[in-house]
């Protein structure tokens, strides 16, 4: 699973939190003004900031009828009640809500939002994981841990074996390092909270924001020093979080990588029941599709199509679209006999467009999800993925999903689309720091840096990701199909693929790297960032082609 924010960093903050500072170098430091909230949505030649034009989107639409769009989200879940969501679910007419039974027999009972692939009985998730190349390498290594290359039988196994091998040692070395990073850091963040609610007279369960640092009165070294730590975290991690925010995301990220280094291998037959090697079309799963883990799966919803001027959360793209929420994703990587099922899950209930933020290094059934591809193709469904928060190049290092199927007969699909992120402003941190790319892998850029959505457990969040860049791209999918809705998937992909103007001579500095420099076209395959506007403009002109039902 991507994990759409960036965790707290030790090495940003180490000097905060674990030295002693002088009275003096007691300041944050300087930070580049963080955008408006809704930054994603402006026009770059009104605003000065790289949005996707949505008012402009807007204003040529005037006076056109749209009819409803269903939009599905394969992720961790979303929160069903939130405000900014429940009125825009998608519902499945064709079931009795709470009766037991399968009423429309599409094999799923009371599925009346979605479902949830990760669910068993007696209301459970199996919503903690482990990386797949961690499943993969225990499954594997009794077989062939004693195995050379002169003694293997079998050479395709052994081969994937050995990928798995480096790809695990990978994981589990950057697990163990980053375990003895954060730990102290996630110490450090619970401490100086404490100081800081002390000092602002909160209950020890009260959140504070940045906003509210400026009433803690320095009375002392350590308040003053957890004051500084908390406007460098703040700086960081965006005005809108909340130090409850951020513990809980570095918890949970500690989780996981905890469960990398000593994995629950039986939670998955514990929880669902079911083999995840074994595609036999028996049923599993339940209809609950909001857990603990929901925020991630809830703020992807929001940008698609959460409601538009209720003075609430924010304004989705897409203005009438009918949410449907699939889990699928856990903290850790998805299966993909999960991921193969709820894209034929939302096919077959009539989405139109299928948003996928998530992704990993290792696809054990990849021929499964490559047929779902296929299948969603052959019923005219546009698939739009986040391409990644590694900071590689996905042609030489690629993630899973992907739509170079292992038949060899695509390497490029017409119903795909695969979003890299940007950043708010033209100049060199145009590209996300953390963004994948990719002439060849990454079709298009749009925003994911500093992006705001609606969360579980609060009104707004400002995270980054490509997991926020997919869903914007997918909101614009819907839109333009709410309006032109006899375009083919194949239609919208060109017109989302024109809208973006080719950046030719902006140097930008490449993901990962803090000096080179690379040029912005180089990253994708248009080399361009995303406009609702233009995409619209295209659309407009295109002439319908022949749905396939």
């Amino acid at each position: 699973m991507f994990k759409f924010c960036k965790y707290v960093s030790a090495t940003t903050l180490s000097a905060a939190l674990l030295i002693n500072l002088p009275a003096s170098a007691q300041q944050a430091p300087a930070a580049d003004p963080a955008p408006p909230k809704a930054w994603h949505l402006l026009d770059l030649k009104e605003t000065g900031f790289y949005g996707i034009s949505l008012k402009q989107a807007y204003l040529f639409l005037q006076g056109k009828k749209s009819k409803p769009v269903v939009v599905a989200t394969i992720d961790s879940g979303a929160d069903t009640l939130q405000t900014d969501l429940k009125t825009v679910l998608w519902v499945n007419k064709k079931e009795i809500p709470g009766n037991g039974i399968d009423d429309d027999h599409n094999g799923y009972i009371d599925d009346i939002h979605g479902w949830n692939f990760l669910g068993g009985p007696g209301g459970k998730a199996d919503f903690t994981q482990t990386t797949e190349e961690v499943r993969e390498y225990n499954k594997l290594k009794g077989k062939y841990a004693s195995v050379t290359d002169s003694t293997a039988t079998d050479k395709k196994e052994y081969a994937y074996w050995l990928r798995v091998k480096t790809v695990y040692d990978s994981t589990v070395n950057k697990a163990n390092t980053e375990i003895g990073q954060l730990s102290p850091v996630m110490n450090a963040l619970m401490v100086t909270s404490g100081y800081i609610k002390r000092g602002l007279n909160l209950p020890a369960n009260g959140t504070f924001t940045q906003a509210d640092l400026v009433r803690v009165k320095a009375s002392n070294d350590t308040l003053s020093q957890s004051k500084y730590v908390w406007e460098s975290v703040f700086a960081q991690e965006g005005a809108n979080s909340t130090n409850a925010k951020i513990i809980k995301d570095l918890s949970e990220y500690l989780a996981k990588l905890n469960n990398d280094i000593s994995p629950d291998l039986t939670s998955r037959k514990r929880i669902v029941g079911d083999d995840p090697d074994v595609m036999d079309g028996k049923p599993y799963g339940n209809n609950l599709v909001k857990f603990a883990d929901a925020a991630h799966g809830t703020g992807v919803a929001g940008l698609i199509g959460a409601v538009r001027n209720n003075n609430y959360g924010i304004n989705g793209v897409a203005d009438n679209v009918k949410l449907m929420i699939i889990k699928a994703v856990p903290n850790g990587d998805e299966y993909d006999k999960d991921v193969a099922n709820a894209i034929r899950y939302a096919v077959d209930n009539g989405a139109r467009v299928v948003n996928m933020s998530f992704g990993k290094k290792i696809s054990p059934h990849k021929e499964w999800v490559d047929a779902a591809f296929k299948y969603a193709a052959s019923k005219n469904v546009l698939l739009v993925m986040a391409a990644g928060n590694d900071n590689q190049d996905m042609d030489t290092q690629p993630e899973f999903p992907n739509d170079t199927f292992l038949d060899g007969s695509s390497t490029d699909a017409d119903n795909v689309i695969s979003v890299g992120a940007s950043g708010s402003k033209l100049g060199q941190n145009l590209a996300g720091d953390f963004s994948n790319y990719g002439k060849k892998s990454v079709d298009i850029f749009a925003p994911g840096v500093k992006v705001t959505s609606i969360t579980t457990d609060a009104e707004v969040d400002t995270e980054d990701g490509t997991s926020f860049s997919s869903p914007i791209t997918a909101g614009i999918a819907a839109l333009i199909l709410e309006y032109y809705p006899n375009l083919s998937a194949k239609q919208v992909k060109e017109a989302i693929l024109g809208s973006a103007t080719p950046l030719t001579g902006t140097m930008v500095l490449k993901p990962g790297s803090k000096t080179e420099k690379v040029d912005f076209t180089t990253l994708s395959k248009t080399g361009g960032i995303v406009n609702a506007y233009k995409a619209l403009q295209l659309a407009s002109k295109m002439k319908a082609e022949v749905l396939v039902n």
